[in-house]
């Protein structure tokens, strides 16, 4: 079996958002879309208190809540953990972006460019008029993933197999790999680190671990 998961060292995270404008550029989200958000915290007691930095986005449950109240089935999860939209089903009723603890699903309801009246080159290419009024979200970049895979290459591993985000991540707080293979990078890391999953309390099993020593942010 595979699952795939991200995993994010909020140690080493600095903040610079350069995840969310390798996100935006990868898949040419509209305005006002974020698949990959950072947010900036401020935690601990003063005057002992610091900033963390916490890239945030759909958590791939193994349980999601948006795929449960999902009418339409538009909603689905692969064998390999990741959480899918299908386009041509999703009605655009918004129940997933209710359900979803982690605010991670948007609407689009008109096509909107980053530059006024005339969408940029990359614009162009990626858009794709069955996404204008139904859900939308990360996909873990799973195009490239696929692709990758069937050239024989592993995600997290290969560049060319791994997500955006996790490419473009300069200081390397972003990994990306198969939390079911015992010697991949990301069980590597979450057997060696403290870490926990937001909301857990949910009950989602999400697929986004966070890397941290002292209490949560």
């Amino acid at each position: 079996m595979t699952r795939y998961v991200m995993v994010v060292d909020l140690r080493r995270c600095v903040g610079c958002q350069t995840c969310t404008a390798a996100c935006k550029v990868t898949n040419a989200t509209m305005p006002g879309v974020q698949w990959r958000r950072v947010v900036d915290m401020e935690v601990g007691t003063f005057p002992d208190v610091q900033r963390v930095f916490t890239p945030v986005g759909c958590q791939h449950c193994s349980d999601p809540p948006c795929m449960e109240v999902c009418p339409s089935t538009a909603t689905g999860k692969r064998a390999d953990g990741i959480v899918t939209i299908d386009y041509d089903l999703c009605i655009g009723c918004s129940y997933c972006m209710v359900a979803c603890p982690y605010e991670a699903r948007y609407k689009v309801d008109k096509p909107a460019w980053a530059f006024g009246d005339t969408p940029t080159e990359v614009e162009k290419r990626r858009y794709d008029p069955r996404m204008i009024g139904v859900a939308q979200k990360c996909t873990f970049c799973v195009d490239t993933i696929d692709d990758g895979l069937s050239k024989g290459l592993t995600p997290g591993v290969d560049p060319d197999a791994t997500p955006a985000c996790v490419n473009s991540c300069i200081s390397g707080a972003m990994q990306f790999g198969d939390i079911e293979d015992p010697d991949s990078n990301v069980s590597k890391l979450l057997r060696e680190n403290s870490h926990f999953r937001m909301h857990e309390e949910q009950g989602t099993n999400p697929g986004f671990y966070y890397l941290w020593d002292g209490a949560r942010p």
